[in-house]
């Protein structure tokens, strides 16, 4: 069963399969500038009972000829995916008559060190095949702080939330990537924060996005905003939603600023926590939350307030 996390990559670079170019050319890979871009079909079924799927396959189309491109999300090693992958590269260069490049994301260090290999097939006296796969994670897509530059590339934005969803300084991205969400066309940016809400899962940072999310309803309306309207209904008259709303957004950035110093290791006070949960105002919690990507202890919070 394909994850939330697999579909969320699946999605990024079906809709914006110029990311990669972008994250090749910043890697200084070889690759030359995609002219157009095809999805392909992604079954790669050939016996009946066996049912053989990768992620995303594109067909890249350049000025040096067409390759194709294979898109694995991976959030563990596995020691059945090489022989997964090897048969994924064989099948559509066998298939299509292209080279193919497999390219894998990951979330953790750990995970992309393994899965870049080379993983090698065959018995200990030789070598019979060998996997190199390209990969992505947050050892070499740069993590994304400035506004200015997350609005001029949302996608690859949102690539560097996903990649690095386990970094401590995943408070930073995501207030990056939520703020320049709020500068672009309405439309774009619920198909981004969805992208980047599936990308994250269930994970600290995903409990954080939705946190964030709760600052600006208007283009967000997964999970998130689904329960915060329930709460509203549920309240009845119209006063009483707007005031759930409210208390609902200071509730989720007080959230979002005791998790971001948790993750920093910060220690909290019994008093400082209590402080930031009872404050009721979006903007000294929004100045509080920026604090804490880059404060050494509690108090740098608070310091200039009476």
């Amino acid at each position: 069963m394909v994850s939330s996390k697999h579909e969320a990559m699946h999605r990024l670079f079906q809709s914006h399969p110029e990311v990669f170019e972008r994250a090749f050319a910043a890697l200084n890979l070889p690759f030359p500038k995609p002219l157009s871009v095809a999805l392909l079909p992604n079954d790669l079924t050939e016996i009946e009972p066996l049912e053989r799927r990768v992620d995303t396959l594109l067909r890249v189309d350049t000025n040096e000829g067409p390759f194709l491109l294979l898109v694995e999300a991976q959030g563990r090693d596995d020691k059945r995916k090489p022989s997964s992958w090897a048969y994924y590269l064989a099948h559509v260069y066998a298939k299509y008559d292209l080279h193919p490049v497999l390219l894998v994301v990951c979330q953790d260090v750990a995970t992309a060190a393994w899965a870049a290999g080379p993983l090698r097939i065959g018995p200990r006296q030789w070598t019979s095949l060998v996997v190199h796969p390209l990969v992505l994670g947050p050892h070499n897509v740069a993590p994304v702080t400035d506004v200015c530059d997350a609005v001029n590339d949302i996608p690859l934005t949102t690539l560097s939330a996903i990649t690095h969803a386990n970094d401590a300084n995943i408070g930073a991205i995501l207030k990056t990537l939520a703020t320049a969400l709020q500068k672009i066309d309405q439309d774009d940016a619920l198909i981004f924060a969805e992208l980047t809400e599936l990308g994250l899962g269930k994970s600290p940072a995903g409990n954080l996005w939705r946190q964030l999310m709760t600052v600006d309803l208007s283009f967000f309306r997964s999970e998130t905003s689904q329960r915060l309207r329930a709460q509203g209904r549920s309240e009845g008259l119209a006063e009483g939603r707007s005031e759930g709303l409210a208390e609902g957004r200071a509730e989720g950035l007080a959230q979002a600023v005791l998790h971001t110093l948790d993750r920093r290791g910060i220690a909290v006070s019994s008093d400082a926590r209590t402080r930031i949960m009872s404050c009721a105002e979006a903007e000294r919690l929004l100045n509080w939350l920026d604090v804490a990507t880059t404060a050494t202890e509690v108090d740098d919070l608070f310091r200039g307030e009476p």
